[in-house]
């Protein structure tokens, strides 16, 4: 099945936090906090501003981004756990060095 979002919003996958701490300390199932970090999996077409005219969004499939804890509605398609939230709950998109380097 494919699934395309509508207007300005956006099928994100979560990124999973580390198993351990810093200090090699292993956090256990129950003491976790989900994930704010995550892929992006499709992309709606865009939002149309009040002259009607159509905004493209700023983050495309593939990105890695971070989101609010609280962010989405959370779904399950194709036996995957997603999260579908609008782009103005996207605090950002990460970049690796060699992004950064590349548009510099």
């Amino acid at each position: 099945m494919h699934f395309r979002p509508l207007h300005d919003r956006v099928l994100v996958r979560r990124i999973e936090a580390e198993e351990k701490t810093a200090g090699g300390i292993i956090i256990p199932d129950t003491a976790k906090e989900k994930p704010m970090e995550g892929e992006v999996v499709a992309v709606g077409p865009g939002a149309r501003d009040d002259a009607g005219k159509l905004v493209e969004l700023a983050v495309k499939a593939g990105d890695r981004i971070l989101f609010g804890k609280w962010s989405g509605t959370e779904v399950r398609i194709d036996g995957e756990d997603l999260l579908i939230m609008k782009e103005s709950d996207i605090l950002g998109i990460i970049e690796t060095a060699a992004e950064l380097k590349k548009v510099a």
